[in-house]
């Protein structure tokens, strides 16, 4: 009986090691090709060996069919490679997984603007870049008169969510693509094109030696990805969950809490007074991982 994902071509960034590599496992044993997009990298973002062309051999080893792409999805010639190498190999292009990134963390007073920058680059432009280079593909199908009903699964954190202390970069470009999101959700429907984001925990090599070891395997979180990349997800867009192991959480965000309106300008003590009172009746905060 085909897999959920059978027909469809998916590509998924940063699908040589950890998570990336169990999504690129899960699509291919539900009947999709998949491009494995690597660039190869040391965990804080230095030069290393890709194993892409690893994943591509286990996906061949098991009857599916893969190709590797080694381009840096942070350039624009990375990120329109990268959608050419599926149109080039299979001849469409239906889910795009956003999963590449690294960690240089720092606290804050000893973070220098190349960490920032890395970081920011790395996952926030990067997932920016392969989603527009996508959707220009997309629009111009449905521009032809062709069906289009693609899909894009981006990767966020507990961090993006919450924050976590000695990761400010990480955690203001794993909230970065939350809104980044929404946004594409909204921009992108028109073409047929639904937008999530995931917070997975699992455990990789960016979670090794920072959080638990107890945390599940990268394999829990695919079958979520997985679901959200094929048909059988339809509707759903613009949507945040947090996955761990077997549990699967929808994350609701931003939401108006308490709210006071007096209908003229406050003074300051009448402001902190207010808000005084609207603290007290507000739901407090979760904490900052790490914080004491």
């Amino acid at each position: 009986m085909p897999g959920i994902a059978h027909g469809r071509t998916v590509v998924v960034t940063g699908a040589g090691r950890g998570l990336g590599r169990a999504h690129a496992l899960a699509f291919a044993a539900e009947g999709a090709d998949v491009v494995v997009n690597d660039l190869g990298v040391t965990l804080d973002g230095r030069e290393g060996a890709s194993p892409a062309a690893d994943v591509v051999a286990e996906i061949e080893a098991l009857g599916g069919r893969a190709v590797a792409h080694g381009g840096d999805i942070a350039t624009e010639e990375g990120a329109a490679g990268l959608i050419t190498a599926a149109l080039d190999a299979f001849g469409r292009l239906d889910t795009l997984v956003n999963n590449a990134g690294f960690l240089r963390d720092r606290m804050l007073v000893n973070l220098d603007g190349d960490d920032w920058d890395a970081v920011m680059r790395v996952h926030l432009k990067g997932h920016f870049l392969t989603m527009r280079h996508a959707a220009a593909h997309w629009r111009a199908q449905v521009k032809a008169g062709r069906p289009v009903a693609a899909r894009i699964v981006n990767t966020s954190s507990g961090a993006g969510l919450l924050g976590s202390v000695g990761q400010g970069n990480y955690s203001a470009a794993k909230a970065g693509i939350l809104g980044l999101t929404f946004v594409a959700a909204a921009e992108f429907a028109g073409y047929g094109v639904q937008v999530n984001a995931i917070a997975p925990e699992a455990r990789t090599r960016m979670t090794e030696g920072t959080i638990d070891a107890a945390l599940p395997e990268p394999g829990d979180v695919s079958p979520l990805v997985v679901w959200l990349g094929s048909d059988a997800s339809e509707g759903v867009t613009g949507r945040v969950f947090e996955v761990e192991g077997g549990r699967i959480t929808v994350m609701e965000g931003w939401r108006p809490g308490p709210t006071a309106d007096r209908g003229a300008r406050w003074t300051p003590a009448e402001a902190g007074e207010a808000t005084r009172k609207l603290l007290a009746a507000a739901v407090p905060p979760q904490p900052v991982y790490g914080a004491r």
